[in-house]
């Protein structure tokens, strides 16, 4: 087998666990390109490619991590993941772990950790790679890694859902919530909301987004049973897919462009949170983006007509960040 066969079997592995370390698409294509080159540069053939490349590729990333957090300090509102709509890497033994991880409600959990405790319990906890892997990937000692382990388990166990839902309840669920979302039905949204959910955006300054987090049942319906019909009546529209493995769905306007990509956690049979990525810059790898500014003012001016129709016009002042 030639070295770039060698290297494309195991690319969606590295995509995989660079992706889970950096959060982002973009980056982690990016981290496994800079892999294959150091690898294509290597004059010996390593004992296990696998290990080899899988060192390179987390080693690679912890550093990007390392600046990106820098830069992650002084963004503009909510961080959330870029949306992945299709895991590369699949493998029967690991399914449950390897979905759990690429959630964004496990992304945002991992932003917690220090980039060193997050490879680690990646490669250890998600991967299933031996300790003497690990230790060689990250350049710790085997004692330390199994410290970092530690730590990691602790924060990550803090901060999870106790009754997640399974999948054809989640998939159920999440027809029901989009069916309601396009009908503009208020109450058959709040009938499928968490009484805490929260509703987070990020736009990362770059396209509208909510002023501050939606919290409770209420309001969060009303929000969506407001805004989204007339969105859909400027010709956007809603595709149901999955989203970082959980149910969710990719909005676009009129042309077919991408506006946001949302995501729901369910737990315990109602939706807990919903996710919107609206930040132009994390959504290109799904196509075209559209102008959200100019969707946004569209649908604000439907929202005034309809205030000023009076009783029926389903009045609700959405607090946005400008521009």
């Amino acid at each position: 087998m030639s070295k770039v066969e060698e290297f494309e079997e195991l690319r969606p592995l590295l995509f995989s666990l660079a992706y889970r370390i950096l959060g982002s698409v973009g980056e982690a294509e990016d981290a496994v390109q800079e892999t294959w080159l150091r690898f294509d540069a290597s004059p010996a053939r390593p004992v296990s490619v696998r290990a080899f490349l899988s060192a390179a590729v987390t080693r690679i990333s912890i550093d990007v991590l390392r600046s990106a957090r820098v830069r992650r300090e002084r963004y503009t509102g909510p961080w959330l993941p870029e949306p992945l709509l299709d895991d590369p890497y699949q493998d029967p033994e690991r399914s449950v772990e390897l979905a759990d991880s690429v959630s964004m409600a496990a992304l945002v959990l991992l932003e917690r950790l220090s980039p060193l405790e997050r490879a680690v319990f990646l490669l250890r906890e998600v991967f299933a790679f031996g300790f003497d892997e690990v230790a060689e990937a990250v350049g710790r000692s085997e004692a330390a890694c199994r410290q970092l382990l530690v730590r990691a388990r602790r924060h990550m166990a803090a901060g999870r859902p106790r009754f997640a839902a399974d999948s054809g309840e989640r998939q159920e669920l999440a027809r029901r919530f989009f069916e309601a979302l396009r009908a503009g039905d208020v109450a058959g949204l709040q009938r499928l909301l968490a009484a805490d959910v929260q509703m987070v955006g990020d736009g990362g300054g770059k396209a509208p987004q909510l002023a501050r987090a939606v919290t409770g049942a209420r309001s969060v319906a009303r929000l969506l049973g407001t805004f989204f019909p007339r969105l859909f009546c400027t010709g956007a529209t809603c595709e149901p897919c999955e989203v970082n493995g959980q149910p969710g769905a990719v909005f676009r306007d009129r042309d077919g462009r991408v506006l946001n990509a949302m995501v729901l956690d369910v737990v315990g049979g109602r939706v807990e949170t919903v996710r919107g990525v609206l930040n132009p810059d994390k959504l290109g790898h799904l196509g075209p983006v559209a102008d959200a500014w100019a969707v946004n003012r569209e649908v604000r001016g439907l929202l005034r007509r309809a205030d000023r129709s009076g009783p029926g016009g389903g009045s609700w002042d959405i607090s946005w960040e400008t521009a």
